[in-house]
C-alpha cells in the first residue's frame, strides 16, 4: 500500500491527523513519551520529521520512509556555546539510543551566528523557538510539537491545513528559491503524491 492515495481528512481534525500520526510513530512516539527526559528550555519536535510523520502515516509509507534525522530545538540566549549545544545533542542521542534515526539538537538563539557561514546572508537573532519556526522554508514544515495536557501542544505558524492535506507550499519569510526548490526536489522523488507549489 506504499504510496496509496491518502483519504480526506474528512470530520477527524487536522490536530487528531498530526497526534494520531506522531504518537503513533516507532520513531516519535517513543521521543514524546520520553520527552520529560529531554530537560532543555522551550524544547519542541520540529520541522521535516513531523512532517514526514504525517505524510507516511496518510500514503501508508513505513514510518522511516525518507526521514533524514530528528530535529528538536530549544532556546537558551544565556548560553550560545556550540559545545554546549554538541553536548546536549550526544545526551539526547544517547537517551534515545534505541532510535534508529540521527537527532538535530540547535539552539535557536544561536542561529545567527553561524546562518550567514552557511546560507550566504545574515539573520537577526531568534526570539523565541516560534519565531525560528515560522521561518522554516516550507508552510508544512512551520510546526512544533511536543506533549501537552491536551495531547500535544502545537506551533503551527501556518495552521496545520497544508501539512495535513499533504500540501508543500513555499514559506519565503527568509529562505531563499534556491534552498527551497532543492529540499522540495529531494521530497518529490520519495513522496510523489506530494502537491507541490513553485515558489
Amino acid at each position: 500500500m506504499n504510496g496509496a492515495p491518502a483519504r480526506a481528512v474528512g470530520a477527524v481534525t487536522e490536530r487528531e491527523v498530526l497526534q494520531d500520526a506522531v504518537f503513533g510513530s516507532p520513531l516519535l512516539g517513543p521521543v514524546l513519551k520520553g520527552w520529560s527526559d529531554v530537560q532543555l528550555p522551550d524544547a519542541w519536535l520540529v520541522a521535516g520529521a513531523v512532517a514526514q510523520a504525517v505524510w507516511n502515516a496518510r500514503l501508508h509509507y513505513a514510518p522511516g520512509h525518507g526521514l533524514r534525522d530528528i530535529d528538536i530545538v530549544y532556546h537558551d540566549p544565556d548560553d550560545l556555546s556550540e559545545a554546549t549545544e554538541e553536548s546536549h545533542a550526544v545526551r539526547i542521542r544517547a537517551l534515545f539510543a534505541e532510535c534508529p534515526a540521527r537527532f538535530d539538537v540547535k539552539n535557536e538563539a544561536r542561529v545567527h551566528c553561524w546562518y550567514e557561514a552557511k546560507f550566504g546572508y545574515p539573520i537577526a537573532p531568534y526570539p523565541s523557538v516560534a519565531a525560528a519556526i515560522a521561518t522554516f522554508p516550507t508552510t508544512a514544515t512551520t510546526v512544533g510539537i511536543r506533549p501537552g495536557s491536551a495531547g500535544l501542544d502545537v506551533i503551527a505558524t501556518h495552521g496545520l491545513s497544508d501539512l495535513c492535506n499533504l500540501v508543500v507550499r513555499p514559506n519565503r519569510v527568509q529562505v531563499t528559491r534556491r534552498i527551497y526548490e532543492a529540499k522540495v526536489a529531494r521530497w518529490q522523488t520519495l513522496w510523489p503524491t506530494l502537491h507541490i507549489e513553485k515558489w
